[in-house]
């Protein structure tokens, strides 16, 4: 077989079996390319715990119905008292019923109103002082874990903070000032924010130092861009678990300095007076309405946050993304 015949028959094979390819821009761009998202892999973890997303649903519905209850037809002013227009008395202690739906108090208010009325005291006193705490704790617990030169001197605040007891601070506070929403949150900001700044703190050291940290600072990344980019967002699970019982402990802070007497005014709802006012008349069996339903307006939304966040901790874990 000739030269020429043989040189034929391997460019016949050549083009049979292979093309050129032709350069795509787009194609070259998602060479490589992942639609992973952070945040849409941690809602699909989140949605798969049934028990998660019915108290997440149930927390919705009652922040929603808190606000807008008292624009709903019908609805009796929470310091108004009812008077009964035959005898022109009182309408006191009064058992649930169609009028009143959770009775009436001692002085004829009504519970229903009140409690509503409280929840939003509650809630609007939890959500500030847990902004409160997650914001300046964060702020204070990066610069206090990153900046060296910082550690003494945020070591020395802490210790001085932390060495007087949480409750004893809130009690004298309340003691002093005049009772107030306004004092109440001032009185759990002023130390509130301790232990989430020592809790980033230990975590950001733990991080500090690792490799992609120490390259950042090498080529001149500033200070600021290094904690929010490379450590905060290492801390999101854990941040978001705080943060979430941050709330409802600001309301077990309030319902406890109510309890004792050094909360709200009485003439201001909330789920603290409230507990207050049902646990004089608990001994009283035909009485007890009063304390059981704060109770349990307090209970279910103490138990969702606790849920929601433990459940959001785990989902925000890149580890358990699939």
């Amino acid at each position: 077989m000739s030269n020429k015949k043989i040189v034929k028959l391997s460019d016949s094979l050549n083009n049979n079996l292979f093309t050129f390819a032709r350069f795509n821009r787009r194609s070259a761009n998602k060479t490589g390319y992942s639609n992973y998202s952070y945040w849409r892999s941690t809602f699909k973890v989140f949605s798969k715990n049934k028990v998660a997303i019915y108290f997440f649903y149930m927390l919705i519905f009652l922040l929603i119905f808190t606000v807008i209850q008292p624009y709903l037809p019908g609805q009796i002013p929470p310091t108004e008292i009812s008077i009964d227009p035959n005898t022109n008395m009182q309408l006191v202690n009064q058992p649930p019923s169609k009028t009143f739906l959770f009775g009436t108090n001692s002085i004829g208010q009504d519970l229903w109103s009140r409690i509503w009325s409280g929840t939003r005291t509650s809630l609007f006193i939890g959500i500030l002082v847990g902004l409160w705490e997650a914001i300046i704790g964060i702020i204070i617990g990066s610069l206090w874990g990153y900046v060296r030169n910082l550690d003494r001197i945020i070591t020395e605040i802490y210790n001085v903070f932390n060495n007087i007891p949480t409750t004893i601070v809130m009690v004298l506070l309340t003691y002093i000032m005049k009772p107030s929403i306004a004092t109440l949150i001032f009185a759990m900001c002023i130390t509130g924010w301790i232990g989430m700044a020592r809790f980033i703190r230990n975590q950001i050291i733990i991080i500090r130092d690792r490799e992609y940290n120490l390259a950042s600072k090498t080529l001149g990344t500033s200070t600021t861009r290094i904690i929010f980019k490379n450590l905060l967002p290492y801390l999101v699970s854990v941040i978001m678990l705080r943060m979430a019982l941050s709330i409802p402990a600001a309301i077990a802070s309030e319902v406890f300095l109510t309890y004792i007497g050094l909360g709200l005014p009485i003439n201001i709802p909330s789920l603290g007076n409230l507990i207050n006012e049902g646990r004089g008349v608990m001994m009283n069996s035909s009485l007890r309405y009063q304390l059981i339903f704060p109770s349990i307006i307090l209970s279910l939304i103490t138990i969702s946050f606790y849920v929601i966040g433990n459940v959001f901790a785990d989902s925000a874990d890149p580890k358990n993304h699939i």
